[in-house]
């Protein structure tokens, strides 16, 4: 008989060999970042099956497709086929494959459908509009939300119905009757043999715990072994199914679950921190394996990690430790504003690059909210360097942007006909297919633009009075645009649009995050108008919305050039980054009410999740950990100071590098202004400084009362003398030789200078 070769057990360190070889029982796998955590659950399942246990006995559930994909690879190396026999998958596609074979135990068919989410709402919708509700009221997006967290913590439409502290929150937001569209929902979908992604865990649970003909007991003895990967990231509605797979009489809860309560970081998806925190509880019995040594991170980024998350009350504890020691200390660098925090991160990344020989698929660009890549994209095209957003989209090429910036390109240009098609009926607003066909057909007959035949086109009553209505909307968007500047008649816009009122009436986590990337493209323009060094060195004399349409389409413009280039800088919100690492990573806009959000301020919990996200996004980092902030940021159109994020003065002071210790914690020789660790500026003579004067007592000068010869104070250029002044009313341009830039002269539009007449 051949003897079994467990010769890649010797592949693993002792406490991830011990995690592995401990197969009886209740075990709890509490995996740090970068400790191996994949490699413990691939060689646990190779295991069991070099034990013996057939594949099929063997029940893994992973959060993503991709996840178990990789899994069985590398099971199959170690075992062979046996690897795909595995059931292994996500929840979802585990639980779909179940019900295919049992649904009609609970009254589905077995060929029940699976409902996305724009079937989801299309249903919703019709049965609003049955109950003679209104749709703009019980917006369909967040009935579905509120519905879908339902499921996730098991409450039944009879239960929500009986739930007075449900109801009362729904009387609250004025949609009194949620309980009603949940129970015609549900009814719906049973009727129509349909179920929505939530369906499939929660018709997962009432299959089991239904039992019809003793289903459970089927398999419970099938899946003799459990694991469960990410566990931090269950809902209460998925560990509730795993408990029934596992809990039984003379059961040996053999149940395996890998993850780290530090990296739970997806409470608005539903997932709860209780538990992995409750395991224990649940199976008193549980043998606990810490992986603690970090293969990734040097030591100054774990200390950090290690230091920053014991702030949280609600922990598992743990210390990671690395042999990784020395390297890089942390760097954190403060900017004046958002854009010379964009400016400074990439002239620190092409730095990096040559001094450290890094590649650009090696760094790494984190933020908190999507709505942020904007200025980071625009400084990486100015320096060339390409770039792709993670799981994502440039900002310019997301949904809620393009259809504003339709509606800019027909004001500036009526005879645009490609934006006319994308917002003549978005908002909704009547105007159909049928419609469409006689402006296309009047616009084809007379050879003119769509909006053109919105004039002359033969309509019925209901049509033209819809037309019209668009007719006077766009005619008051061009009315604003020939006496505003681009910020000013892009924010009527946005408000005589009416997208973002739709957005904020959907009040989801989607629409919430397209109202930020709204109120960024907002930022942008108000910085286009007001900002002085825009496109690098081209004078732009007129700041109205053609020329800002124009500075768009610059950049839109290379939008597809790096698209097949590998190697590329990557932008992502610090939720997508979970799970990767880079050598280099740089974690912005590190102040409070972005970093953490504004939404947390006032809830414990929610704070301690968000110091989590911070805790991940800094153990990506291998080599290099770059963090900044800014002082004034562009926030719904105008400039507003923010303090730094308390998590930066939680990071100890023997992982930063001098200057940043000094940022974090001043001497007390310095003044120590409100804002977390801050110095004022004067006082420092650092590169990371760029703001040539105390802000505080700064005051711009009318640019009327500006004239040759004068001696004047800009913030970011310090003291200069104007030269001469050219051009005449609203375009006037100074040339001014500032004292501090050698061999060179700045051009600047005096309306938009904000300069200070200074006496030497």
């Amino acid at each position: 008989m051949q003897e079994t070769d467990f010769s890649y057990l010797n592949e693993l360190n002792n406490v991830q060999r011990q995690a592995v070889e401990t197969i009886d029982g209740p075990v709890m796998v509490i995996a740090g970042p970068g400790s191996g955590k994949t490699r413990v659950l691939t060689y646990r399942i190779a295991h069991l099956l070099k034990l013996g246990i057939a594949p099929w006995n063997i029940l893994a559930l992973t959060f993503t497709n991709k996840a178990a994909k990789e899994m069985k690879e590398r099971i199959e190396s170690k075992v062979g086929s046996d690897a795909y026999k595995v059931w292994m998958g996500t929840f979802h596609s585990i639980f779909a494959r179940i019900l295919r074979v049992e649904a009609h135990r609970i009254g589905y068919p077995n060929d029940f459908t699976i409902y996305d989410a724009d079937d989801t709402k299309s249903l919703l919708k019709e049965i609003i509009k049955s109950m003679n509700l209104d749709i703009k009221t019980y917006n369909p997006a967040t009935i579905r939300a509120r519905i879908s967290k339902a499921k996730s913590n098991l409450i039944t439409p009879k239960a929500y119905a009986a739930n007075e502290e449900l109801l009362s929150y729904d009387r609250m937001q004025r949609v009194p009757m949620t309980h009603d569209i949940y129970q015609k929902y549900y009814d719906r979908c049973i009727r129509a043999g349909a179920m929505d992604f939530d369906d499939l865990l929660l018709q997962m649970f009432r299959l089991l715990y239904l039992n019809p003909d003793n289903i459970r007991e089927k398999y419970q003895k099938l899946f003799r072994y459990v694991m469960v990967d990410e566990f931090q990231d269950t809902n209460h509605l998925q560990y509730e199914i795993v408990k029934l797979f596992v809990n039984f009489e003379d059961s040996p809860n053999n149940i395996c679950i890998v993850g780290d309560d530090a990296q739970s970081i997806y409470s608005f998806r539903g997932a709860t921190i209780e538990n992995i925190l409750q395991f224990q509880h649940d199976y008193p019995n549980v043998k606990i394996f810490k992986l603690e040594q970090n293969y990734r991170s040097t030591n100054y980024i774990v200390q950090a990690a290690n230091q920053l998350i014991l702030n949280n009350t609600k922990q598992i504890q743990k210390k990671i430790w690395t042999e990784q020691i020395g390297g890089s200390k942390i760097k954190i660098f403060k900017a004046l504003t958002d854009r010379e925090e964009g400016r400074k991160i990439i002239d620190l990344i092409l730095e990096h690059k040559m001094r450290n020989h890094l590649k650009n698929s090696e760094i790494a660009i984190l933020y908190r909210t999507n709505a942020q890549s904007r200025i980071f994209e625009e400084y990486l095209r100015r320096a060339n360097i390409p770039y792709r957003i993670y799981g994502g989209m440039s900002f310019y090429q997301r949904k809620e942007i393009k259809d504003i910036l339709a509606y800019m390109r027909l004001v500036v240009n009526p005879k645009d006909d490609e934006a006319f098609k994308r917002i003549v009926n978005y908002p909704k607003r009547g105007i159909g297919n049928k419609v469409m066909e006689q402006l296309l057909a009047s616009a084809e007959k007379n050879n003119i633009s769509l909006y053109e035949s919105c004039f002359d086109a033969e309509l019925t009553p209901r049509a033209r009075k819809l037309i019209n209505e668009f007719i006077r909307l766009i005619e008051g968007m061009r009315d604003k645009n020939k006496n505003g500047n681009a910020y000013e008649t892009v924010s009527y816009i946005v408000k005589a649009s009416k997208i973002a009122d739709l957005l904020a009436v959907e009040n989801t986590i989607e629409s919430q995050s397209r109202l930020e990337n709204i109120n960024g493209l907002l930022n942008g323009v108000q910085e286009f108008v007001e900002n002085d060094e825009f496109l690098g060195e081209e004078i732009i004399v007129n700041r109205d919305l053609p020329a800002y349409i124009q500075h768009i389409s610059l950049l839109t413009d290379l939008d597809e050039s790096d698209k097949e280039t590998k190697d590329v800088i990557t932008l992502m919100s610090v939720h997508l980054a979970k799970g990767l690492e880079f050598n280099s990573i740089f974690v912005v806009g590190l102040e409070e009410n972005l970093f953490p959000s504004y939404l947390s301020m006032n809830d414990p919990d929610a704070i301690e999740e968000e110091r989590r996200l911070f805790y991940v996004a800094i153990t990506r980092a291998k080599q290099y950990l770059t963090l900044s902030y800014c002082n004034n940021r562009y926030q719904y159109g105008q400039i507003r100071s923010n303090d730094p994020s308390r998590f930066l003065e939680e990071i100890p002071e023997e992982s930063l590098d001098t200057m940043s210790a000094l940022l974090i914690n001043p001497p007390k020789e310095f003044d120590k202004p409100k804002i977390l660790g801050g110095l004022k500026p004067q006082k420092l003579k650092s590169s990371n400084f760029e703001s040539k004067v105390d802000i505080s007592n700064f005051k711009a000068d009318n640019p009327n009362s500006l004239s040759t010869g004068m001696r004047v104070l800009h913030i970011k250029f310090g003291k200069g003398t104007i030269l001469n002044i050219e051009g005449s009313s609203t375009n006037k341009v100074a040339k001014i030789k500032f004292d501090e830039i050698k061999d060179e002269e700045k051009r600047i539009v005096l309306r938009f200078a904000k300069l200070q007449i200074i006496d030497s």
